[in-house]
């Protein structure tokens, strides 16, 4: 079951509303959304969702302990991260080990095939910052485990984000309450997510796989034309971002329709002047929790910038898959923060503002085809086409034709990525007959975008968000 899917949006959703908000009490309404996360997450994965109440367990425990035994803090902190990087290593790259590992040694060990449960990266690393910030005292100890249970498994942010920290909803955990303005808002968000996914993300996946020659199930990149090539990356870059946002806002979103308040995983990154702020735009809770959790962290018994950098980025690369493009993605755009360290800020802000995007938007589209292709061959073959290495001329007929067809698809995915809507909102509701006219607008707008957002899901075969493989 995924959000943008008609079964989730009108039974699941609504039953889970109408029960939520039937019963009064905070221990009930908790129960409510224990209950319902938990039968959603088994929905995709029936055996995997003891696992994930396991690790809730043992990391309820482990919160239990630091609190109790303070002078061995670290060493609890350290034996939890065993067991949760443990549990995700095992998971997630088991195999992708022992297949380097056969490559490197010519050995044969048979490669695990191991399922990886959904949503493995996010909910770890949720636990994570919860144990390691009880070790810090940055939040109380929870003593009621299904509070924490309710917190790990909360099914708006659950499976892809984003990753919501414990302190961030540490009050909201038994003490909240839903007003009218924030259920509108959340509601509204909701929607516009969802029509992000349903209405813009699908479409562009299916004219990137146009401009890439999907065939059989096979991307044929070596056959595009440099045109093809350069508009497929754009347009999955613009894809990862309509499908990954919206999949947040949609969270965000049920998060305000149930009194909890997550934090922004995206800003209009798109938008940025160097690389270090598009990351500060771009996945805002996976790029703040390496930089809290990891860069200033001491290496070997002191701080080591540089150093720190390298594993803040590796790992950025190596959380989003076990493939050598992810790894090599995180590292080239580590090489780009870095630069720009060297440079320094303000010399950064010297550089003229259309040259600062440009430089940026190239760095960025470039390295979404790092991220799409992980068969290096293709990739190897995706720089070829960039600049026509491979032979093949600067347009075709095939990629003429998905361009042309697709031309208004692609304009408004670009524009609409950058922040026109918001400042029409502010400008129209700076008054009270502004506002009202805003709220009418608002009201017609979510209903038309939910009624054609849902005729598009009919029969749609290739829906799941992308960032459910992370």
């Amino acid at each position: 079951m995924v959000f943008s899917d008609l079964l989730f949006i009108y039974i699941f959703l609504c039953a889970t509303l109408i029960l939520y908000f039937l019963v009064r009490s905070i221990a009930w309404k908790n129960a409510v959304l224990i209950v319902a996360s938990l039968f959603f997450y088994a929905w995709g994965e029936p055996f995997y969702v003891f696992l994930l109440i396991l690790s809730a367990l043992v990391n309820y425990v482990a919160g239990l302990l630091i609190e109790n035994h303070r002078a061995h803090g670290k060493v609890i902190v350290a034996l939890t991260l065993v067991f949760d990087l443990g549990m995700l290593a095992v998971f997630k790259y088991a195999g992708f080990f022992v297949e380097n590992i056969n490559a490197l040694f010519g050995s044969s060990i048979p490669v695990p095939d191991i399922v990886m449960p959904i949503g493995i990266s996010f909910f770890t690393f949720q636990i994570i910052s919860y144990v390691i910030d009880c070790h810090w005292e940055k939040v109380q100890v929870q003593h009621n485990f299904f509070n924490l249970l309710m917190y790990i498994s909360l099914f708006p942010q659950l499976i892809a984000g984003p990753i919501v920290r414990y302190e961030t909803i540490e009050r909201e955990v038994s003490e909240r309450k839903t007003t009218l303005s924030d259920f509108s808002d959340g509601l509204t968000r909701f929607i516009v997510g969802l029509a992000k996914k349903a209405i813009i993300a699908n479409n562009l996946s299916i004219v990137v796989d146009k401009l890439f020659g999907l065939s059989d199930g096979v991307l044929h990149v070596e056959s595009s034309s440099i045109a093809g090539v350069w508009v497929g990356v754009i347009c999955f870059a613009l894809y990862v971002y309509y499908d990954f946002s919206g999949y947040s806002d949609m969270a965000i979103g049920m998060g305000w329709m149930l009194g909890f308040h997550f934090d922004e995983n995206f800003r209009y990154p798109f938008v940025s002047r160097s690389i270090a702020e598009f990351w500060q735009r771009w996945h805002i809770s996976l790029g703040t929790f390496f930089r809290d959790y990891l860069l200033y962290v001491p290496i070997f018994g002191k701080r080591r910038k540089y150093v720190s950098l390298f594993l803040v980025w590796f790992c950025t690369g190596f959380w989003h898959g076990a493939s050598w493009n992810y790894i090599f993605w995180g590292l080239y755009f580590g090489c780009f923060i870095f630069l720009e360290t060297l440079i320094g800020k303000k010399r950064m802000k010297r550089i003229p503002a259309p040259l600062a995007h440009l430089y940026s938007l190239l760095v960025i589209v470039i390295g979404f085809g790092i991220f799409k292709f992980e068969n290096l061959t293709d990739l190897g073959l995706f720089f070829k086409g960039l600049v026509g290495a491979n032979g093949n001329p600067f347009l075709d007929p095939v990629s003429e034709t998905a361009i042309l067809q697709n031309m208004f698809l692609i304009l408004g995915a670009a524009l609409l990525s950058m922040p026109i809507l918001p400042k029409i909102k502010n400008f129209v509701s700076q008054t009270t007959t502004r506002a009202a006219v805003a709220g009418a607008i608002t009201t017609v707008t979510n209903v038309g975008l939910l009624v054609v957002s849902s005729i598009m899901l009919i029969d749609t075969t290739n829906n799941p968000f992308l960032y459910f493989r992370f």
